[in-house]
């Protein structure tokens, strides 16, 4: 007997088999990937010019820069199914060709070349968080910060929108609020913060008012020009120009809080602590943690499924049949994904909860059908 196909952990060593079946599966999600990409970015491409392109004259060269930005966030929010389709087609063209009969006849147990399908499905799960996911993140919110200027240019005299932020810590809040931003010169104009202290019981009290022509954000410090400040029971002071502490990252006096889907992995614990200081709600950006470290498990997941249900062998028939309930069972786990993400937006469940109860649905259903198919 062949040595090679009796190894007790076959993902620790590729054989010849398990390196032609990844290869398979590796041009089948290239094609996947293609497919869903290319749909995703026509459908951008024609909502920005029917949104943005719009309101400004934009040529389609620019169109189409605003499209690179937008795209790739959607695109990897998609990958599940580019691994569910693409190991479907790659599985379903190894049994339509008989290679998966002559694999099971020599006696190669199904588990040899399902599990490293599944491993490289959660490594390229962990490059997706770790590398690509932060650049798609670093893209979506230049996108966003880009249409939101081309939108103000668009207003042009239109009445200026007025901005307020909140920042603080345990022994200071301050609530900001301006008349309008200057985004060319990175300046709130017309401002005013309202200053509370916390004592050390707990409670707030307003202290100080200051009014200023301006005010930017630099190097962890608010510079106000033109300033004017009074506390309880005191004279207002008048200054020329005035610094502040600040816990604000430097782009978030005018994007306020970047979305969670416009922070990347690295840069979410960060967020999440100086949305927690400022008294705002981080039920968002924990939701979207606890979902990125669960991507790599939904890769490998979907991959086990789209497996699972190819592996019926054609003699036997319904094997479209098969494929076809991969493909909603898939979608089935997708509404799943979604309704369990609005329930921990909603603060019904824990944000973990919500995160890991999908791709942990997935991964047991696959392991279920696989182990009835391959074992009985």
């Amino acid at each position: 007997m062949n040595r090679r196909t009796s190894l007790p952990v076959p993902w620790v060593r590729l054989g010849r088999i398990e390196r032609y079946v990844l290869t398979q599966q590796a041009r089948s999600l290239a094609i996947a990937l293609g497919v869903i990409a290319a749909l995703i970015m026509l459908i951008d491409f024609v909502e920005i010019s029917r949104g943005v392109g719009s309101d400004v004259d934009l040529p389609a060269a620019r169109i189409l820069g605003l499209m690179l930005l937008k795209s790739p966030q959607v695109i990897i929010q998609l990958l599940p199914f580019v691994f569910l389709f693409g190991t479907l087609a790659a599985f379903v063209g190894l049994n339509r060709r008989s290679e998966l009969i002559a694999m099971r006849a020599a006696g190669i147990s199904a588990w040899r070349f399902v599990l490293p399908a599944a491993g490289a499905a959660f490594m390229v799960g962990v490059l997706t968080v770790t590398i690509l996911g932060p650049a798609a993140s670093a893209a979506d919110g230049l996108f966003q910060r880009e249409r939101a200027r081309l939108s103000g240019v668009a207003a042009g005299s239109a009445a200026p929108q007025a901005v307020w932020i909140r920042e603080g810590d345990d022994t200071r809040q301050m609530i900001i609020r301006a008349e309008r931003q200057d985004r060319a010169n990175a300046r709130l104009l017309d401002v005013s913060f309202f200053i509370y202290s916390n004592d050390a019981a707990g409670s707030r009290a307003f202290s100080e008012r200051i009014d200023a022509a301006s005010a930017s954000l630099s190097a962890g410090r608010w510079r106000l020009v033109d300033a004017v400040g009074a506390q309880i029971g005191q004279r207002a002071v008048r200054y020329a120009t005035l610094d502040l502490p600040s816990s604000l990252a430097e782009d978030e006096a005018f994007e306020r809080f970047a979305r969670p889907q416009s922070t990347s992995f690295w840069a979410l614990p960060a967020q999440i602590g100086r949305v927690e200081n400022a008294g705002f709600s981080t039920t968002a950006y924990r939701l979207r943690l606890q979902q990125l470290l669960a991507t790599p498990l939904m890769f490998a997941a979907m991959s086990i499924l789209a497996a699972a249900f190819s592996l019926r062998l054609m003699r036997l028939g319904d094997l479209a049949r098969m494929s076809i309930a991969a493909v909603l069972l898939g979608f089935g786990f997708f509404f799943v994904n979604q309704a369990a993400s609005a329930f921990g937006s909603a603060e019904v469940i824990p944000p973990w909860l919500a995160a890991w109860l999908p791709p942990m649905l997935t991964a047991l259903a696959a392991f279920t059908l696989l182990f009835y198919t391959e074992d009985g």
